[in-house]
């Protein structure tokens, strides 16, 4: 017989770990759809309680504030595009670094085209919101830029890349996926995550070759 804790109805206060940790997860779903589609600024913590088929206070019980609130939505994204790219990235060989970088960007790319409300969050309402919003950006380049810099670095080592700041050319790359994902989220270019992230790699390793 199963011991699993049944979800707390609409109505109910969660006990439990378990059951608190779905109604926590269930206020975050519901924020990341209020605030994908409506925006950041414009929505409400009613907003999102609606969305949850919640009551406000409940909101409020594991939110104290919409930007809290905003914050741990954030954190998730941060770790799941983390996981895809460390995913992407697994039993390739620093030593085609045009297979890791594919790899990498590709996934970026899927991560994003299967999520569409994850862009919205990152790089509309981040950007927009500034200040702290921001880091949770920065964040998720700066992991980002530091896995591409490793696969430049071991290709400078074997000659395979020209001697230049490999966090730089990291930075260059992760600057050109990001505006590449936004774009697309708005300009449906019918091209495959593949396709793209082909595009990207032939740009940038053409440019770092050696002559």
């Amino acid at each position: 017989m199963s011991t699993a804790a049944a979800p707390a109805g609409p109505g109910r206060r969660a006990v439990g770990d378990a059951q608190k940790e779905a109604r926590r997860g269930q206020i975050l779903a519901a924020a990341k759809s209020v605030f994908a589609e409506a925006g950041f600024q414009t929505s409400t913590m009613a907003d999102v309680a609606r969305a949850a088929e919640l009551s406000y206070g409940a909101v409020y019980w594991y939110f104290t504030s919409k930007e809290e609130l905003f914050h741990a939505l954030m954190e998730l994204e941060e770790e799941a595009l983390r996981l895809r790219i460390l995913a992407s990235l697994a039993g390739l060989s620093l030593e085609e670094p045009d297979q890791a970088l594919r790899g990498a960007i590709r996934a970026t790319f899927e991560f994003f085209e299967e999520d569409r409300a994850a862009v919205k969050l990152l790089f509309r309402d981040s950007y927009a919101m500034g200040g702290r919003f921001e880091s949770h950006l920065s964040g998720i380049y700066e992991r980002f830029i530091d896995d591409l810099a490793e696969v430049l670095s071991a290709a400078q080592r074997r000659g395979q890349v020209i001697a230049v700041p490999a966090r730089v050319a990291a930075f260059s790359v992760a600057a050109l996926v990001g505006q590449l994902a936004y774009r697309r989220l708005t300009t449906d270019d019918g091209l495959d995550a593949g396709v793209v992230a082909d595009f990207v790699v032939h740009l940038i390793m053409d440019g770092l070759r050696p002559r």
